[in-house]
């Protein structure tokens, strides 16, 4: 059952890796897009973000499909929407006379599809676990799969480019496969046999949950996104600053981004194991993950130099990498399990919205001057650390309230 159980989760791990590449993954492509369709920057930046907006908006409505008719019901046609979407990307960058709104076609059904299966990942392995140390870990472990997406992406996708420069999208449906196939196969769920929750009485109990853990909620979700949205607009501003300052480009340049990716990378994996079930951990990880992240990003306030930029964002990733999966698992455990797909899901929207801002947000930022960039980032890291402190309590009584 153990071994079951493992291969099941190695299963689950996938789906993150492959969503984060089916996005990730043209971020370094992007300029060499823009010249084979002779497209503006704005252009080609939706290609980014509609795949992003289209997944804030569909999340939650998976999250609630999730609870109603089950996690695999949801994941697996969602799957087989994103691939569908990457052969329409693919095949119309290959063929088409007017390729780019094809693409942009492409890239919005590719993110419905993954708003139907990346956050799902998480209530399911609340689902299949019952001890709330292996809920812990897994999260650990699917949070640990999402970042190594995020390390490979900017590697893969720049190598990918070389070969043929719309390969990338044809990429994509395969790595779809691969997970529909381990998901069919690997992962066995119980039958569901209770009735469905009338719409309005799920509404109703979802209002009552926010009335009644709303604290710490609220917090888990802003935290969560602006986490996002600090570790997406750094690795913007690195990209940049890499091929303006440093003429850094191609698997080179993503080789450099992978740098403090791969210490979230780590921090995400040995942050799931030793959290296990207390809550408290969680929240002081979070804390010290936070303080890591306002100390590194104040240090880079004073020099512009690449290597105390690339050892600045290293720390910042170890931050970032110890505060999410003790989100991921305050949020999964500390809902029931009718409830837990939408209330993450909601949770997953949030960390979107940080991805689709981060950059744009940066953008504003960078026209102003390397302090100023980074000494907001810093004040940001500091408040989000006071909101912690603030309304994530577990030390309160004999158990926390979300119990």
């Amino acid at each position: 059952m153990k071994d079951k159980k493992t291969w099941a989760l190695m299963s689950l791990a996938s789906i993150p890796l492959v969503m984060t590449l089916g996005n990730s993954m043209l971020i370094p492509v992007l300029p060499i897009i823009e010249r084979e369709l002779d497209i503006s920057s704005l252009q080609v930046s939706l290609l980014i973000t509609v795949y992003s907006v289209v997944a804030i908006i569909f999340i939650p409505i998976a999250g609630y499909l999730s609870d109603i008719i089950g996690r695999k019901k949801v994941i697996i046609p969602s799957l087989i929407l994103a691939a569908i979407g990457g052969v329409i990307s693919g095949f119309a960058a290959w063929k088409s006379p007017s390729p780019y709104t094809m693409i942009l076609v492409g890239r919005l059904l590719q993110g419905i599809g993954a708003a139907g299966a990346a956050p799902i990942v998480m209530p399911l392995v609340g689902d299949l676990f019952q001890q709330e140390k292996e809920v812990s870990r897994g999260l650990g472990i699917i949070e640990t799969s999402n970042t190594f997406g995020k390390v490979l992406s900017p590697i893969l996708g720049a190598y990918l480019a070389t070969i043929v420069w719309y390969l990338p999208f044809w990429a994509i449906p395969l790595f779809c496969l691969f997970s529909i196939l381990l998901m069919l196969f690997l992962v066995k769920t119980e039958k569901e046999t209770k009735e469905p929750v009338p719409f309005q009485t799920f509404i109703q109990t979802i209002k009552t949950i926010f009335k009644r853990e709303g604290r710490w909620l609220y917090a888990v979700f802003v935290v969560g996104c602006i986490c996002m949205f600090l570790l997406f607009g750094i690795l913007f501003y690195l990209s940049t600053m890499l091929e303006e300052r440093y003429q850094i480009e191609g698997v080179k340049k993503g080789v450099v981004l992978a740098i403090p990716l791969a210490a979230l990378c780590i921090a995400s994996l040995a942050t799931g194991r030793w959290i296990e079930e207390d809550k408290a951990k969680m929240k002081w990880m979070s804390v010290l993950g936070l303080a890591l992240l306002t100390a590194s990003t104040a240090w880079i306030i004073f020099s512009e130099s690449i290597y105390v930029l690339l050892a600045g964002l290293f720390i910042s990733g170890i931050g970032i990498g110890m505060t999410l999966p003790s989100l991921d698992a305050l949020v999964t455990e500390g809902i029931h399990k009718e409830q837990r797909g939408t209330i993450t899901s909601l949770y997953n929207s949030m960390r979107f919205v940080g991805v689709a801002f981060g950059p744009p947000l940066f953008a504003l930022l960078m026209k102003t001057s390397h302090s100023i960039t980074f000494m907001v980032n810093a004040i940001t890291a500091f408040l989000t650390m006071l909101l912690i402190l603030w309304a994530i309590r577990p030390e309160e009584g004999v158990k926390p309230t979300w119990s």
